[in-house]
């Protein structure tokens, strides 16, 4: 009986857990993100997240847009910042996570809904950040208004 209790304990045990932690070494990084990025191809989302922003364009411009992001967007300059970063803010670990949700049917099918998400919250991030743009160059140039003259 000890014997069952021990390897129901055992097996319980590896099932709570992740099954075999991933060394947190450079080299496993590079591993889990090689997978993300061939789950997560970036010329794909890029080419999505330029198609949906350019449908914010008005019609004739539109074609503009995408030879613009297509023939003089450095991708490789992208993909380069991407692998940078990843390298120094996650862990082998948390990169296998990132990987096995993208390559899942679930994750996939998130994925292919990114460009669109985008293309629709961006003109609303933009036009906020030009609104508060605009109302702290007025709250300096008020604040300019009201300070004494300076004697020299």
């Amino acid at each position: 009986m000890k014997a069952f209790q021990s390897l129901l304990i055992i097996i319980l045990a590896t099932l709570s857990g992740p099954a075999v932690a991933i060394d947190d070494t450079p080299e496993n990084r590079l591993v889990q993100i090689e997978r993300y990025l061939e789950a997560v191809p970036p010329k794909k989302i890029f080419e999505d997240l330029s198609n949906q922003i350019a449908m914010n364009f008005p019609p004739g411009e539109q074609l503009e847009f995408r030879s613009l992001m297509k023939d003089f967007v450095d991708l490789d300059v992208i993909t380069d910042a991407m692998v940078e970063s990843m390298l120094k803010h996650f862990t082998a670990e948390e990169l296998a996570a990132i990987a096995d949700l993208y390559e899942s049917p679930v994750g996939q099918s998130a994925m292919s809904k990114m460009g669109v998400y985008m293309a629709e919250v961006m003109p609303v991030i933009e036009a906020e950040i030009m609104r508060a743009v605009d109302e702290f160059e007025k709250k300096k140039a008020e604040r300019r208004r009201t300070l004494p003259e300076r004697a020299d």
